[in-house]
């Protein structure tokens, strides 16, 4: 175990400061999020994006959202890119299915550490487009690894941004990493087989990788849909909050703040060439999703809660162990759910009213 001095703040600064650090599919949620906190801890950072997944065009054009919505994603999606350009971080739109387009890439910034964030939105997206689940996860991922691979000694670490999906149904109330997956659909299968990819590179090549688990991610700018952004969209339209089986599922939500200083520090503190790491980086605490309803309306006064019956397809979840994140990373989440998800609701509310001030200009 490291000693506490050793995991503070300054130490991982220290440790990234003139790192180059490359982001493929960075401009999503989680991706530039992790850029900002990278920057802003002395890393040299290049975000790959073809701003498929979070496309300005398609959100302009989106005929099932309403004005509300699409004014609050556009703002999300440009918020985004303004944020990126203050702390001057490199976007490149560039696919990483293209191999040729990527190696330019590499050539060009010779990254050190290279963080695999590519993939489809959501396992329902996925089950809707499987074909396009695989291209962005696993097409990408190829190039990627035969990229590191070629790089030589230039590349230190490859990080996969994996899923708490590739567990399947919880047999007990908290899962470690010791706990053998079981991924159930395309969407945690294809997590699952990329995991085992980097391994492998691992094994054979004598890559550095370093897997990140994390779970029921809710913040700032998030155009995806998760149950979090669900809950507060509907309470903001009058449409109720579906309980299924009256709300009793439990999911271990996770802020974004708490993920992006995990993976912060699995950077830094990562044991090098040849090593694999695998960490569960959540709140390290399930909740239910009535507790998650519950703030919304301690939030929203006029939300309307409605109980479903739960759905069968519907895995059962748990709290993540995060006992070797804190032991090797010295990771200590910040951001329970009655502070995060408080905080994301009123911020949200706010991004919805500055919308709707725009349009009574």
């Amino acid at each position: 175990m490291m000693p506490p001095d050793c995991t503070s703040y300054e130490t991982v600064a220290k440790k990234l400061t003139g790192k180059r650090v490359m982001l493929i599919g960075g401009a999503g949620f989680i991706g530039h999020n992790l850029a900002l906190e990278l920057s802003q801890l002395g890393a040299d950072v290049m975000i790959v994006d073809n701003l498929m997944v979070n496309s300005l065009i398609d959100n302009v054009f989106d005929s099932q959202q309403k004005p509300a919505q699409r004014g609050v994603y556009l703002n999300f999606l440009l918020d985004r890119y303004a944020l990126m350009r203050e702390e001057k971080i490199l976007l490149r739109n560039s696919d990483a299915r293209l191999f040729g387009d990527l190696t330019q890439l590499f050539d060009s910034f010779r990254p050190q550490h290279v963080i695999h964030l590519a993939a489809i939105a959501s396992s329902v997206s996925a089950r809707e487009n499987p074909g396009l689940c695989f291209d962005l996860q696993l097409i990408t991922l190829r190039n990627i690894l035969e990229l590191c691979r070629l790089s030589g000694d230039t590349v230190e670490q490859l990080v996969l941004l994996s899923s708490s999906t590739v567990y399947g149904d919880f047999k007990t109330p908290s899962v470690d990493e010791n706990v053998r997956p079981q991924p159930k659909g395309i969407y945690a299968n294809a997590k699952y087989m990329a995991e085992r990819l980097v391994r492998t590179y691992c094994h054979q090549h004598g890559l550095g990788v370093t897997i990140i688990r994390p779970s029921a991610l809710y913040g700032e700018r998030c155009i995806s849909r998760r149950v979090s952004q669900v809950f507060i969209e509907n309470a903001l339209n009058g449409k109720p909050l579906l309980l299924e089986g009256g709300g009793d599922g439990r999911l271990d939500f996770t802020y974004i703040g708490d993920l992006v200083n995990g993976i912060s520090r699995s950077l830094a503190f990562h044991a090098g060439p040849g090593r694999s790491e695998t960490y569960n980086l959540t709140y390290g605490d399930a909740r239910t999703i009535a507790d998650l309803a519950s703030i919304v309306k301690g939030v929203i006064p006029g939300a309307m809660l409605e109980h479903r019956p739960r759905a069968e397809d519907k895995p059962t979840r748990g709290t993540l162990s995060i006992d070797r994140a804190r032991k090797y990373l010295g990771f200590e989440p910040q951001w329970p759910l009655e502070k995060g998800y408080k905080r994301y609701c009123q911020w949200y509310v706010d991004q919805w009213e500055r919308v709707g001030r725009a349009d009574n200009r």
